[in-house]
């Protein structure tokens, strides 16, 4: 994916992907790997993802479920509007969806742990956990409102041109070990 990038201040870009949704981004670290400049970025507004409850195909338990991208445009406006309610403003963004204002302090009933398909280093599943922030109807089907409890971490890296690319989830695995080995030099 391809990214242009606007300098804000030296601590800050704009991520713009091919459709030309921005994304402001706080620099987190900059670095240099392999003769490339590569940027460790956090969203300024909060992330957001739009979960669906549905029938699981294995029991008639039901199951939270990823908003596939293409079906965001049809629950975007009713989830803008939910969110409203808490004068928070959903934002469709490059790269994931955010939501400007003050996010509500977590509580341990109003957050959830999913299970991801991944698996980690050492053969446990992947977990990820989320603050619920509203719930809402759209033709019939209940959706979740939700922000990680991590931070969201981008991976950038600035072309010969200057301009900022995503790095890939393939390109990652290459240089992991490098990038790894450059933010524990960092932080110690």
């Amino acid at each position: 994916m391809a990214d242009n990038t606007q300098p804000i201040d030296d601590s800050a870009v704009v991520l713009t992907d091919e459709t030309g949704r921005f994304l402001p981004c706080q620099v987190e670290q900059s670095f240099q790997l392999n003769n490339r400049e590569y940027l460790l970025l956090l969203p300024i507004d909060a992330p957001i993802e739009i979960f669906v409850w549905q029938q699981d195909e294995n029991d008639d338990d039901e199951v939270l479920m990823d908003v596939e991208d293409e079906d965001i445009d049809q629950i975007f406006l009713t989830a803008k509007a939910v969110l409203a309610e808490q004068n928070l403003t959903l934002q469709r963004t490059a790269i994931t969806l955010t939501a400007s204002g003050e996010l509500p302090e977590p509580e341990a009933d109003n957050c959830l742990t999913l299970e991801l398909d991944d698996l980690d280093d050492d053969g446990n599943a992947v977990t990820e956990e989320f603050q619920i922030l509203a719930t809402c109807f759209y033709e019939d089907e209940e959706y979740t409102l939700c922000t990680p409890l991590d931070p969201l971490l981008i991976f950038a890296h600035r072309t010969g041109s200057g301009e900022l690319e995503v790095v890939t989830p393939e390109e990652f695995q290459t240089i992991r070990g490098g990038l790894e080995e450059k933010l524990f030099d960092l932080l110690d």
